[in-house]
């Protein structure tokens, strides 16, 4: 374990080392994890259990999930159950389908839980706003999160590739006292590198900020906005991806993953130093007020609400896909359609 101090703020950050594979086989030597949702998440945390040797189970509806996890190798009435069969089975149930879904399925999931089993979420969506979900776990379970600081997709790239993902972890209830090591090991059996405690409350809080904000919405708002300033002044739609959008993926911004910002600024010219420091604080005052109303939207349940009432709607999955492809459609995205084809690894 790694303890860290920012600011008088302490933490302590638990490693790998902390809970080798080992160690977390011996925690959940008795126990029968039943991931239910393949989507992204599922997909990518049940994958990497599998292959990691522990004993996890999935529950899908059939259909276009479960015919992808027949073809990853899942065995029909072995470790591949509908969904309530595999809840049946497991004594950690892993709750991944989308928040919408969720709410459906919690009176068959909640019918399901046997004293001492396990409630796992990778989101405090449902429990947070129960109100709204009627997500209420009953007392005699154990309730913890691992949230990944990413998508599933990544969770398993990085576990493929040797590496491995940040999370987040909490314990909301712990009913048998074994709540910490049963989330911490399955946090490690699912691919995560290090792990950072919060609370539901938090993750949620954090997770829908920042997903409106820097994560997606304020990064496609102020990609868009940058490439069109430049179109709209005549240059071409090749300048005005490059400069908005390859450059800052491709170049800058994994200096500032390596190293941090101060480093990727020291690895620019001093032109592009000088304007990055007059300007930034300029973007800061403008955007820290949107994503404090973003930020108390999320805290009200307000975004919470928006999101089921959409999510719910029959003609969901339909309004989406017309709504992604308004973005696909974008000239931005569709520049970047021909011109990523031609980085050099590409050619």
């Amino acid at each position: 374990m790694k303890d860290i101090n920012i600011n008088g703020f302490k933490e302590t950050i638990i490693e790998r080392t902390d809970y080798p594979l080992e160690k977390c086989k011996e925690i959940l030597d008795k126990e029968v994890t039943a991931i239910l949702g393949y989507g992204p998440q599922g997909r990518g945390q049940s994958l990497n259990m599998r292959d990691q040797g522990f004993k996890v189970i999935l529950g899908l509806r059939r259909g276009k999930s479960w015919d992808q996890a027949l073809e990853d190798g899942w065995k029909d009435g072995e470790n591949l159950f509908e969904l309530d069969g595999a809840a049946r089975r497991g004594s950690i149930i892993q709750f991944l389908i989308s928040d919408a879904a969720q709410i459906q399925l919690w009176p068959m999931v909640k019918e399901n839980l046997n004293d001492g089993d396990a409630l796992y979420f990778s989101h405090g969506f449902g429990v947070v706003f129960h109100k709204d979900t009627n997500i209420i776990p009953p007392k005699n379970v154990d309730v913890i999160l691992v949230a990944p600081k990413g998508s599933g997709l990544t969770v398993r790239n990085h576990f493929l590739d040797g590496r491995g993902i940040n999370s987040s972890y909490a314990i909301h209830q712990d009913y048998t006292g074994k709540a910490k090591d049963r989330c911490v090991a399955t946090a490690f059996a699912i691919g995560s590198g290090h792990l950072f405690e919060t609370t539901f409350e938090k993750e949620v809080h954090s997770d829908l900020t920042g997903e409106r904000c820097v994560l997606m919405g304020l990064l496609q708002g102020a990609f868009l906005a940058q490439y069109e300033v430049l179109r709209e002044h005549g240059h071409s739609p090749s300048e005005a991806y490059n400069e908005t959008i390859e450059e800052a993926l491709q170049s800058l911004y994994p200096l500032v993953a390596e190293n941090g910002m101060d480093w990727m600024y020291a690895n620019c010219s001093t032109t592009a130093q000088r304007g990055a420091l007059d300007w930034a604080p300029k973007f800061k005052d403008t955007l820290k007020p949107i994503i404090e109303e973003c930020y108390q939207n999320v805290l009200s349940g307000e975004e919470a609400r928006i999101s089921i009432k959409t999510n719910s709607k029959a003609d969901y999955r339909e309004q989406l896909e017309k709504e992604l492809r308004e973005i696909n459609d974008q000239e931005m995205w569709q520049a970047g359609k021909q011109l990523r084809p031609l980085r050099p690894e590409n050619i």
